[in-house]
């Protein structure tokens, strides 16, 4: 009798573990921080200068129409129609623009934008301004 109850209690044990929740699953390995940040594909700092209406519907490098209230810039090598992220050193405003053209030829300038782009800035009124460009994989797909 001992020997089923000792069965029976065994049984018991048995049915109730297998009712039991299953265990947690594994905590997730964590995530490379490459992988998760936007990697700056290219950054350069200097002064910005903008151009306007003497140069408006005029054809650029690319072959289309400047057009002066469009987010786009001038730059000497980056590959025509990159994305590139404008940040104003001074008052941290920023903006994306296209380049569609190349530029500029002012001694000691990095990048020409548009006047739209200028205005945004914060830096028509001034002209020029000092910026830093950065060029990130996940802007290439905006559409500007």
């Amino acid at each position: 009798m001992q020997r089923r109850r000792s069965r029976t209690a065994i049984a018991i044990c048995a049915a109730l573990a297998g009712c039991a929740a299953p265990p947690p699953p594994p905590a997730p390995k964590p995530i490379a921080a490459a992988a998760v940040v936007n990697p700056v594909r290219f950054s350069q700092s200097g002064v910005a200068s903008w151009y306007g209406s003497d140069f408006n519907h005029k054809l650029t490098a690319s072959g289309e129409p400047f057009n002066m209230n469009a987010m786009t810039a001038a730059h000497r090598t980056l590959p025509l129609n990159t994305i590139v992220r404008v940040t104003d050193l001074e008052n941290g405003r920023s903006v994306l623009v296209r380049i569609n053209d190349r530029g500029p030829y002012a001694k000691g300038r990095i990048i020409d934008l548009s006047a739209k782009a200028a205005r945004e800035l914060g830096m028509a009124d001034d002209g020029t301004a000092r910026v830093r460009l950065e060029v990130y994989d996940a802007d290439q797909a905006a559409s500007i």
